[in-house]
Order: structure tokens, then C-alpha cells, then sequence
């Protein structure tokens, strides 16, 4: 028997039911982000002039869509309307109905709509698109502010960034194969294909979740009684259906606008590349659109490698007691965050093909760092809220989503070396705000509003203790050097 709560599972790693959780959980954000990026790289394929070779010579078709590059970044941050909208209802709903519940709800719908999304485009008007991305994101915005929730019943704090960081890999893994994939499948089948295979995907997925994944240990028959026990004495009765939250101190709380400003700065750089890269690989370094997918889903194969050392490695501190738990949130997040200042603001300079793919490589990359800092920092200093204040931070978070896009359409017209290098130098200074921001007001501690009243008097005791002792320790001190 051994610390997690059951036998040594070894590579059986159902055998732990957290686990098990958490591998659906990457399974579910790699859908997530292969329904939203599917549209990054179609949108290339939907606007471009078709090529083609016949026994009679070579032919050239009109694109299916007339989109400038201001209509383009209208309907890829369309997405951002519905999604910021959802983000504290998102924290609310699953501390009422269960974070798995709801979870699953999001990412299912949003599947759904994404396989529809071929029929309901339409060439005479772009606002079918804009609508149907719109009400996708509302559902979608629900899935990170729940999987807090979802968090705070099944991950210890023990291993809380590593699961954590695990299961927000697959944003990136999602990533990674979708845009190559999305490429691939637009080239050889036409880019209703996407969607169909993305949303297909997605609902497949939906199924094994609510199958295998309930709201907490308890509603699950397959928790061994260790692990259940263990589950409990790490997490204690984090009843989320009673919670009131203190809006007042949320809005107070410098640690928690820390966090905001972190996820902002992030997702700044993260969604500027996420919506842009390909079509910056394709007009500046002049890549074929399966190329452009491959390489521009390069930076976030080595995110999500990196992510699964990053969450180990934070964990490892935090336990071994090498650094405190707010030291190790600081150093993860602001190394990160200055090192893709450097490579962002390399990468606008230099402005060749191997030396921009280097550079965006290592910026989005070492990025990972930073997830098992903020990403997790709302279990850190209240648990019991961590839904909703996942919610809050990410509805700032989903902000660069809205404007990236939109910006870089008004800076990118003619689709210049020098346009993107703004573009660049924007992302690269907010990464330097948000480093130093976080710097300064990040805390892990478990704020006092997040303390219940057993917790509240258990710590004035502490409080007092440690005053008569200083008290007493004081006076003998003191009787001892004037008997002397």
C-alpha cells in the first residue's frame, strides 16, 4: 500500500480512479482545441485560389469565400464572443451541478455545432459562421472553469500540477495534430472535411466521459475504499453545493488579479499564434498550406512536452519542501513569461524562416512553465471557489482571443515582414507585464476569505500560541540577563 490511496498500480494506472479522470480530462481538452484551431487553418483553405493540374493544362480556381483580412479576424475571434460569456456562469454551474456534468455538456455540444458547421456556412454571407462560432464558444467556455471543480474533488495537492498540468497538455496535443491533420484533410478531401472529422471525434469522446467520469469519489462505484480515504484526508469535505462566494474579496484580492494578469499576458501571446501562425507561415515564409499546419504546430508539440516535466518537477518542490509552494508558482511563472519575451521579440528581428520557426518554437514552448504556476493557483489560495475564480481569470484570459486576432487583421494588410513583427513586439511586451505583476502579488497561500470557521479559529490559535510563546520565550530571556 502506499501514500495515493491503493496498491502500487504500476502502468495500470485505472486501477487509481484520478487517473483515470485525468487521462479524459487531456482527452477532453485535446478536443477542446481541435475544435477551435480546426478553423484556423480551414479559413486558409476557404479563402485561398485553388490549383489545378488536368490532362489539359493547369487550372486556377476563385476561392470559395471573398474574405479580407479584416473579415477573416472578425469570424476567428467570433468564437471569443460566446466563449467569455460563459466563463463565471461556467465556475457557478458545476459548484451546483457537478464539474464533470457540465464539463461534458461543453465539450459535447461545441462538437456537435462543429460538425454541423459545413452546412450551415454559407457564401452569400459570412454572419452564419460568425452566429454559429459565437454560440460553440458559449458552450466551450464552460470546460475550464469546471475542470477546476473537478480538481478540487479528485486532485490531491500532493500531485494537484501535475494532474493539472497533464490534462491541460492536451490543449496543446489537441494542437498539434489538428492543424497538420486539418491541413492534410483540406488538400485531399476539402475543408468540410475538418470539421467533420474534429466533431465526429469529439462526440466519440463524449461518450467514454460520461461513461467513466463522475462528479466525485463518492458518486463513483470503481474507487477503491484507500483510494476514496486517501482522497478524502488530502482534499477534506469540499462541499460546492453550499459554498457562498465573497465577490467582495474576490474583486480585493491582489493574488487573484496576479492570476488574472497572468492568464491575460499568456493567452495573448498563446491565441496570437494560435489564430495567426498558419497564415503567417503561408504570406511571409511562403509555406504550402500542409507545411504551414505541420510547422506551425510545432511550438506546441514541444509545450506539451515540456508541460509533463513542468508539473512533476513543481510538485517535486512543493513536496521536498525545497521552495515554498508561492516561491515555486513565482519562479515557474515569471521564467516563463520572460523567457517568451526574448524569443518573441528575437523572432520580430530576425525574420527568416529557420530562425522565426526556432525562436516561436522556444517562446510558446517554455511557456509550459507557467500552467503549473497560475494554471493551478486558484486550487492554491481558495479551493472551494476554484471553479468560479478559473471562470473569472479566464474571462480576462479570453480577451486576447476577441482583440489578437482583430489587431493583427488592422496590423497585418499587406501581409509584410515588418506588419508581423508588431505583431510580435505586442505579445513579447505584455509577456514582460505579466512577469513582472505576477512577480510582485502572487501568493499560494490560502487566502483568509477561502478559510471556513473551523479553519479561521484553528488559525487565531496558531496565532496566539505563537504570540505567548514569543512572549514567554521574550521574559525568561529577559529575567535571565538581569539575573546576570
Amino acid at each position: 500500500m502506499d501514500q495515493s490511496g491503493g496498491e502500487q498500480a504500476g502502468w495500470k494506472f485505472w486501477k487509481q480512479r484520478r487517473y483515470v479522470v485525468t487521462l479524459l480530462a487531456f482527452l477532453g481538452f485535446f478536443n477542446v482545441y481541435s475544435l477551435r484551431v480546426n478553423l484556423s487553418v480551414a479559413i486558409v483553405d476557404m479563402t485561398s485560389v485553388r490549383k489545378i493540374v488536368t490532362e489539359n493544362g493547369t487550372q486556377y480556381l476563385e476561392p470559395d469565400f471573398d474574405w479580407d483580412s479584416k473579415t477573416q479576424g472578425l469570424i476567428l475571434s467570433s468564437f471569443f464572443y460566446g466563449y467569455i460569456c460563459t466563463q463565471l456562469l461556467g465556475g457557478w454551474f458545476s459548484t451546483k451541478y457537478g464539474g464533470a456534468t457540465v464539463y461534458g455538456l461543453g465539450v459535447t455540444t461545441t462538437a456537435f455545432l462543429t460538425l454541423i458547421t459545413p452546412l450551415v456556412v454559407s457564401t452569400s454571407s459570412y454572419y452564419p459562421l460568425v452566429i454559429l462560432r459565437i454560440i460553440e464558444g458559449l458552450f466551450e467556455g464552460v470546460t475550464y472553469p469546471c475542470i477546476h471543480t473537478v480538481w478540487s474533488k479528485w486532485a490531491p495537492p500532493a500531485e494537484r500540477a501535475s494532474m493539472a498540468s497533464f490534462a491541460f497538455s492536451g490543449s496543446y496535443v489537441g494542437t498539434v495534430i489538428a492543424m497538420p491533420l486539418s491541413g492534410v484533410l483540406a488538400e485531399n478531401f476539402g475543408w468540410p472535411s475538418i470539421f467533420y472529422v474534429t466533431g465526429i471525434v469529439g462526440l466519440i469522446w463524449s461518450c467514454a466521459w460520461y461513461y467513466f467520469v463522475k462528479n466525485t469519489p463518492e458518486d463513483d462505484i470503481n474507487v477503491t475504499p484507500e483510494e476514496h480515504k486517501y482522497l478524502k484526508e488530502a482534499l477534506g469535505d469540499v462541499n460546492t453545493k453550499e459554498i457562498v462566494h465573497p465577490w467582495k474579496e474576490f474583486l480585493k484580492s491582489m493574488p487573484l488579479w496576479a492570476i488574472v494578469m497572468a492568464h491575460f499576458c499568456e493567452n495573448w501571446g498563446f491565441y496570437t499564434l494560435l489564430t495567426q501562425l498558419p497564415t503567417f507561415m503561408k504570406d511571409t515564409l511562403n509555406f504550402e498550406l500542409t507545411k504551414a499546419g505541420i510547422l506551425a504546430s510545432l511550438p506546441y508539440l514541444v509545450m506539451a512536452i515540456i508541460m509533463q516535466f513542468a508539473g512533476r518537477l513543481s510538485d517535486w518542490l512543493c513536496n521536498k519542501k525545497i521552495l515554498s509552494v508561492t516561491n515555486v508558482r513565482k519562479t515557474f511563472n515569471c521564467t516563463a513569461f520572460l523567457s517568451q519575451t526574448v524569443f518573441m521579440i528575437l523572432a520580430a528581428h530576425l525574420m527568416t524562416a529557420s530562425g522565426v520557426i526556432i525562436c516561436l518554437v522556444l517562446a510558446v514552448g517554455l511557456g509550459a512553465f507557467s500552467w503549473p504556476a497560475f494554471g493551478v493557483n486558484h486550487l492554491d489560495i481558495a479551493p472551494q471557489h476554484a471553479g468560479v475564480l478559473m471562470g473569472f481569470s479566464n474571462t480576462f484570459g479570453t480577451l486576447p482571443g476577441i482583440f489578437s486576432p482583430l489587431i493583427s487583421g488592422f496590423i497585418v494588410t499587406n501581409r509584410t515582414a515588418e506588419e508581423w513583427a508588431i505583431v510580435f513586439y505586442i505579445a513579447a511586451t505584455l509577456y514582460l507585464i505579466g512577469a513582472i505583476f505576477y512577480g510582485v502579488f502572487a501568493s499560494a497561500e490560502r487566502q483568509h476569505w477561502a478559510l471556513d470557521k473551523e479553519e479561521t479559529n484553528m488559525k487565531k490559535e496558531t496565532n496566539m500560541k505563537k504570540e505567548t510563546n514569543s512572549y514567554v520565550n521574550g521574559a525568561l530571556i529577559l529575567d535571565e540577563t538581569q539575573t546576570v
